[in-house]
């Protein structure tokens, strides 16, 4: 019987690899927090309505989902598309990924636009480092 090997460089040969969808849900991840604060400064008397509480909980839902979703993309760069030559010319590859993971969870937890901030920075540094590996100018561009 013939043997046949085949090779992969991750789960799934699809080669199809972007941090554009990092981005946009790290963007949601930003909008959320910030509809959450405007909404709190806004109804600070009424905090206890039931409008008020829906909206809030709808907000803290999709930024949790979001930040969750923006982490698992991270996750998938890092640990399939990147390789070990890639730390030749990205040195801090490892802290970027790993801050960048962590502001994630910081997000789904907290309710800071500081934090959200510097998770659309994160990825906006991932971007720019994913695209010089692949020797690509891609312009980073926010849809929000």
């Amino acid at each position: 019987m013939n043997k046949i090997e085949a090779s992969a460089h991750c789960d799934g040969p699809c080669g199809v690899y972007d941090p554009a969808s990092a981005r946009v849900a790290a963007e949601a991840v930003q909008s959320m927090t910030k509809k959450m604060l405007t909404l709190a400064e806004n109804h600070s008397a009424d905090c206890g309505s039931a409008a008020y509480i829906n909206t809030m909980s709808r907000y803290a839902t999709i930024k949790e989902e979001e930040a969750h979703k923006c982490k698992e993309e991270l996750l998938v760069l890092w640990t399939d598309f990147f390789k070990p030559i890639h730390l030749e010319s990205n040195p801090n590859l490892h802290d970027t990924f790993w801050k960048a993971a962590k502001l994630c969870s910081a997000c789904k937890v907290e309710v800071s636009a500081q934090h959200a901030q510097e998770l659309m920075d994160a990825v906006e540094e991932i971007h720019n480092m994913f695209w010089a590996v692949k020797g690509r100018e891609v312009p980073w561009i926010r849809a929000s």
